[in-house]
């Protein structure tokens, strides 16, 4: 299998899969395709409240009573209407994986904490704090010693 891209400010995008046969894979790069926009922000609702919000404003996106909620950076709680698991294909490599039901700006990360009972809480700017899971702990101290 041969991967080519070529990066041309002044040319038009154009997305080209040759295969011998559909498979799982031509199905993800489908997917992948028609669900970006290009877009750098994902649309947030609060009350009859509907907003634009950019990536770099976002804290943290998380699950709080079964909705996908994202924490801006005045630490405001908007509803988004994606999955978690969808989100995670869109949003930019910054945003990091931090428990099961939590990704992170980790560009929004102030400190991690030690918590009771030995875990840790990431502390965002607005004050929101998530808990860390051991997991993703261990892979963003991996992530962090390879800088």
């Amino acid at each position: 299998m041969k991967y080519k891209l070529i990066i041309d400010k002044n040319a038009e995008e154009e997305i080209t899969v040759v295969a011998h046969a559909p498979s799982s894979l031509t199905e993800q790069i489908e997917n992948l395709v028609c669900r970006f926009s290009g877009a750098d922000y994902i649309m947030g609702y609060m009350d009859d409240e509907m907003r634009k919000l950019a990536f770099q404003e976002i804290e943290c996106i998380t699950i709080i009573d079964r909705k996908v909620i994202a924490i801006d950076i005045d630490g405001a709680h908007y509803r988004i209407k994606d999955k978690l698991r969808d989100l995670e294909d869109v949003l930019p490599s910054y945003f990091i994986r931090i428990n099961k039901s939590s990704l992170a700006n980790e560009h929004r990360i102030l400190r991690f904490d030690a918590a009771l009972g030995g875990g840790v809480d990431a502390v965002f700017g607005c004050g929101y704090r998530e808990y860390v899971s051991r997991r993703c702990f261990a892979e963003i101290k991996r992530r962090y010693e390879g800088i």
